[in-house]
C-alpha cells in the first residue's frame, strides 16, 4: 500500500514537472515573439528617426541658426544669431501694430489691414514673410541690414499676392 502511494505521488509529481516545464515553455515562448515583435518596432521608430533628422538637416540648411556662415557673420559684428532673429521678428511684428497696413506689404487689404503671420530666415540678409488680410493673402521676399547700432533697415525684394 504504501508503495503504491510513492508510486502515485511519484507519477503525479512526474506529471506535474511535466507540465510545469511545458507551461513554462509556451510562455517564455510567447514572451520572445513579443520581445521580437517590439524589436522589429523599435527598429522602425529609429529608423523613422533617423529619416526624419536626415530630412530636418536638410531642410535647415536655408536657416539662420543652421546657416554657420549667416550666424559667423553675426558673431563677428558682437550678435547672437539667435538674439538677431527675434530682434528682427519683433521689429516686423511691431509694424503689424500700427493702426491699417503693415507698411512694409507692397499692397493694400482689400477686406481688411494687410499683416505679416509668418516669417522664415533664409540666412543673415534675407527672409521670406507671409501676410494675409483675412481672405487674401501673399509672400514676399525681405533683405535686411542690421547696423552696428542695432537699427535695422528692410528692402522688399520680391513679393506676390494670391487672389481666388
Amino acid at each position: 500500500m504504501r508503495r503504491s502511494i510513492f508510486m502515485y505521488m511519484f507519477f503525479f509529481s512526474l506529471l506535474l514537472a511535466l507540465f510545469m516545464y511545458f507551461n513554462q515553455q509556451r510562455i517564455y515562448d510567447d514572451q520572445q515573439q513579443k520581445i521580437n515583435l517590439y524589436e522589429l518596432k523599435l527598429q522602425a521608430a529609429n529608423d523613422s528617426v533617423s529619416s526624419l533628422a536626415e530630412e530636418n538637416l536638410y531642410l535647415n540648411y536655408f536657416t539662420l541658426l543652421g546657416n554657420d556662415n549667416a550666424m559667423t557673420y553675426f558673431e563677428r559684428l558682437g550678435f547672437e544669431a539667435s538674439d538677431i532673429e527675434s530682434y528682427v521678428r519683433e521689429s516686423i511684428y511691431e509694424y503689424n501694430e500700427q493702426e491699417g497696413d503693415n507698411p512694409m506689404v507692397p499692397y493694400e487689404g482689400m477686406q481688411g489691414a494687410m499683416k505679416i503671420n509668418k516669417l522664415k530666415f533664409l540666412n543673415h540678409r534675407w527672409l521670406i514673410a507671409d501676410y494675409t488680410d483675412g481672405k487674401y493673402w501673399g509672400e514676399m521676399v525681405l533683405e535686411y541690414f542690421i547696423e552696428e547700432d542695432k537699427k535695422i533697415t528692410f528692402n522688399t525684394l520680391g513679393s506676390l499676392l494670391y487672389i481666388n
